[in-house]
């Protein structure tokens, strides 16, 4: 068996001018959309993907609803390695993933139990 998985963080790692590393949060949705459409048109499944984030407000990642940039980094960048996805950043892809996968509502796993399946 094959259990695919997609890692949209480590490719899009950029340096900003000052040396700064991080992400921008559209290059990794979109990376991980173009993954999500590649198995949907081939009939095959993702089983997982690779995130670095935090629960807290960091910004180490640019973009996102709140339109991080790079004069915002160093406001809370904590990270000694890779930067993370904040927490509004992680629960907005979080939804746009459930958007992409048309897994708007409860899951299947939970209606099948709800029917005692």
């Amino acid at each position: 068996a094959v259990i695919w998985q997609c890692d949209p963080m480590h490719g899009n790692t950029r340096s900003t001018g000052a040396g700064v590393k991080t992400r921008r949060f559209d290059d990794v949705f979109s990376e991980l959309r173009a993954t999500l459409q590649i198995h949907k048109e081939e009939g095959s499944y993702l089983g997982g993907v690779h995130l670095e984030l935090t629960g807290d407000a960091v910004t180490e990642c640019l973009g996102g609803s709140e339109g991080l940039d790079e004069d915002d980094l160093s406001t809370n960048y904590t990270s000694f390695c890779d930067p993370r996805l904040n927490e509004r950043q992680a629960l907005e892809l979080a939804f746009l993933v459930a958007i992409a996968t048309g897994r708007r509502g409860r899951s299947d796993v939970g209606q099948r139990a709800e029917h005692g399946r």
